[in-house]
């Protein structure tokens, strides 16, 4: 009995020693070796409830406070991390003020400060209640997933959308740091679509995913960087189908699979 006893007790020090050497913060499979593989998804909030799992259709009408706020009450929620550093475990001690010139310091993390993004802003209901809504994307999170960036306006896809190639080729001349980003476009999936869509404005008009916030290495207080997109006037009335996409050499868009974009519909009565 004693023998086994000593036996039981090496082991469990053994295992101790062991599980002392792992970092709980790095998935044992990274990106080919993992699931979810090296393709980022695109993310869209609000989200309609749980209860409508397979729908991805935001509906409310605008002259209806008790209608909207409905949808307003969920970005709140989901941007309240972002809005209250403190509620975010190490945010508020290993928060960064980013830019292209500074990345983050080993062990900290960028701010994304959402307070200021009007008019897509709380104080502003999001402006749901004119009828031009805002909708929040975000990239899904990889760990250790590097962006290759389209940073070079003379190397652009030939379906990239005309107007984003316009952006780039204006940040080229602006800001060339800023061209290490992953960009975003949104527009109508069908001819009617984008018809009755109306312009859309990016917030922050820096249209993407700042390189700076990348690779994801799950650092203590990481939050995902986001893109506001803001409806100006949106055929009421009508069903809109909205297609995002993320760009990025190494981001594959597939219609059908969802990769590396997001769809949803929007109608406001």
């Amino acid at each position: 009995m004693i023998f086994y006893g000593v036996l039981a007790g090496m082991f469990a020090a053994m295992l101790m020693v062991f599980f002392q050497t792992l970092d709980p913060r790095i998935p044992k499979w990274q990106l080919d070796s993992s699931i979810i593989g090296t393709n980022p998804g695109l993310g869209f909030r609000p989200m309609p409830s749980d209860a409508n799992v397979d729908s991805s259709l935001i509906w409310y009408k605008g002259t209806e406070k008790e209608n909207w706020k409905h949808w307003t009450d969920k970005l709140n929620d989901f941007l309240r991390v972002y809005r209250v550093p403190g509620l975010t475990p190490g945010r508020g001690e290993n928060i960064y003020s980013c830019d292209y010139d500074h990345p983050p310091k080993p062990g900290k993390v960028c701010d994304e400060n959402v307070k200021d993004w009007k008019p897509c802003t709380s104080e502003n209901n999001f402006d749901y209640h004119k009828s031009t809504p805002c909708i929040f994307l975000k990239l899904n999170k990889i760990y250790g997933w590097v962006p290759d960036y389209y940073n070079d306006p003379a190397d652009l896809p030939e379906k990239m959308p005309t107007e984003l190639k316009r952006h780039i080729n204006e940040t080229a001349n602006n800001n060339p740091k800023a061209l290490n980003t992953i960009w975003v476009s949104c527009e109508g999936e069908n001819p009617a679509d984008v018809e009755n869509v109306g312009k859309i404005n990016y917030i922050p008009n820096r249209r993407g995913f700042p390189g700076f916030f990348y690779p994801f290495e799950n650092a203590e207080g990481y939050l995902s960087p986001l893109v506001a997109i803001h409806f100006e006037r949106p055929k009421s009335g009508v069903l809109l189908n909205i297609e995002c996409k993320a760009w990025a050499k190494n981001i594959i868009h597939d219609r059908t699979d969802r990769i590396g974009s997001v769809h949803f519909e929007l109608m406001i009565d």
